[in-house]
């Protein structure tokens, strides 16, 4: 039996089924982690959710901020965006089997046995793990409880910027939410920039990657996350950041999960380049490698 992390497919699900082809994964025994992001800007959010859905105990995946925004307009708060390609499931006729689904789905998944953490963003430098744990099951507590379609009325925002243990509320609750569906940066006294996406070396002076915060309290957990596609490996122990830009003409990231982490699989994604997420095809030789890469995994 073996397990893989695997990057944000958003949606990518030919470029998906190419990856787990590289591992040679077996459904009937492997074990796969997502880190979040499965769903939107990419084609195929419907193959993609039902897949995964679909293969029960042998997945874990921990929510994204594109999944909470599925999530979100299904409960009626706003609009789809241009650049939202998750109408095919909000259609689907098992719409609400997928749903229920998704949002049953954690915010952190920690394997104490292997000291390590999957979130989608990152941890709060001030946070311990047990800290970390605790504050993701506040608000998975909400999503799965009978307050969900009222909390995603109050999700959105940037603010507070600011953690305190006084936090009461949906204030409290949309900070650890943007914590570990957002965060990439923040100063020394832990306030986010949530505004700053850019890679490190771009950001304004005074922040700092969540994880370069001096003293972070997680330095000696293993940290799965996603999030970040502009984001090189910054070769930091304990920290595995998987987001590759699949979508974007990256690659799509597969990390072996045992006790040394350092087996990485990666599937180049130059073909997701041909993909306009809001008209199909960008042009017809992107659209041409597509097909030919399809047919030999699929014949």
């Amino acid at each position: 039996m073996a397990t893989y992390a695997i990057g944000d497919v958003q949606g990518c699900f030919k470029q998906l089924q190419l990856l787990l082809d590289q591992i040679k994964f077996n459904p009937d025994k492997d074990k796969l982690w997502f880190a979040g992001d499965i769903v939107n800007r990419g084609p195929d959010s419907l193959e993609t959710l039902r897949f995964i859905r679909d293969l029960g105990d042998n997945a874990i995946t921990v929510l994204g901020n594109h999944d909470l925004h599925l999530l979100a307009i299904a409960n009626g708060r706003g609009k789809q965006g241009k650049k939202d390609t998750f109408n095919d499931i909000l259609q689907a006729p098992d719409r609400e089997q997928l749903l229920d689904w998704l949002i049953q789905q954690p915010l952190l998944h920690y394997d104490e046995e292997l000291n390590t953490c999957m979130v989608h963003a990152g941890i709060h430098p001030h946070w311990d793990i047990a800290q970390a744990v605790e504050r993701a099951r506040e608000v998975e507590a909400i999503l799965q409880g009978k307050k969900a379609h009222e909390f995603f009325h109050h999700m959105y925002g940037d603010k507070p910027p600011k953690w305190s243990d006084k936090l009461k509320g949906w204030d409290r609750l949309r900070f650890i939410t943007n914590v570990f569906t957002r965060m990439r940066y923040c100063d020394k006294k832990g306030r986010l920039s949530l505004k700053e996406k850019g890679a490190p070396g771009s950001q304004h002076k005074g922040i700092q990657p969540w994880f370069k915060i001096k003293d972070r309290k997680t330095r000696k957990t293993n940290i799965i996350f996603g999030h970040w596609s502009t984001l090189e490996d910054p070769q930091i122990e304990h920290l595995y950041p998987l987001d590759t830009g699949c979508l974007w003409g990256g690659k799509l990231t597969a990390l072996k999960i045992n006790k040394k982490l350092n087996k990485r699989y990666q599937l180049e994604c130059p073909q997701a380049k041909a993909i306009d997420t809001r008209h199909g095809y960008k042009n017809k030789k992107g659209l041409r490698k597509v097909k030919k890469m399809v047919t030999y995994l699929f014949r």
